[in-house]
């Protein structure tokens, strides 16, 4: 699964990497952004590239109550087209999550280590996800998004049994157009990511509270300090 991420850049950065005219929102660094939070996340009509924010937690826009999206944080990709929350949206109403790293907890002996997964060269990268919007009960509507997963490549495989789906840079178009649909090649996007690419290193345990969300979050710690 994916319950926790990160997104430091800075603005400037955010804005060149996904070809954006603005950021109209208050946008601050996540050292730990996490479920039932509102994220940002990129959108695209027409060729032209937005941003936003939805709430991590997907809420069909058929649901009966909203609690329904702190189980609707993922959607597994082998399943997508099976499960009615998703298989719609994935004609219409899919985005982009932009993210600079995410978390997992890698067991080691009677407790778990907590390990940032990032890109070795650092920069932005974008999960793929689905979002949909919800009316609530007093007509206002609520957005909402969720993050697609994968089987894990060799990085993850040593910490989860699942990793986010992290999309190619030239392949996020393709994902983003709502004007071309073709299922097939659509679900082809979502595999691991190379490992290659990647790496992770360990962090403070403090991660484990979604309330702690500050740059100490993503320090690297001494394999002497956890293990």
């Amino acid at each position: 699964m994916c319950g926790r991420f990160t997104i430091i850049a800075d603005p400037a950065k955010v804005m060149e990497r996904y070809i954006l005219d603005e950021i109209p929102f208050a946008y601050e660094p996540r050292y730990n952004a996490a479920p039932g939070q509102w994220i940002p996340a990129v959108i695209e009509h027409k060729g032209q590239r937005r941003i936003g924010q939805l709430r991590w937690g997907l809420v069909p826009s058929w649901a009966q109550d909203e609690k329904i999206g702190y189980k609707m944080i993922n959607a597994r990709a082998e399943t997508l087209m099976e499960k009615p929350a998703f298989r719609n949206l994935v004609a219409r109403k899919r985005c982009i999550i932009p993210a600079d790293g995410f978390y997992e907890w890698k067991q080691s002996g009677k407790r778990k280590q907590p390990m940032r997964i990032m890109l070795k060269s650092g920069e932005l990268f974008s999960f793929a996800g689905l979002y949909d919007t919800w009316e609530q009960p007093d007509g206002s509507r609520l957005a909402t998004c969720t993050i697609i997963t994968t089987r894990p490549n060799e990085i993850v495989a040593d910490i989860h049994d699942r990793m986010p789906v992290i999309l190619k840079a030239e392949d996020e178009h393709l994902w983003l157009d709502r004007e071309r649909y073709d299922a097939d090649l659509l679900l082809s996007l979502l595999v691991p990511y190379e490992a290659r690419e990647m790496r992770a290193y360990p962090v403070s345990a403090i991660v484990g509270q979604a309330k702690n969300d500050v740059p100490a979050c993503v320090e690297e710690i001494s394999e002497e300090a956890w293990q």
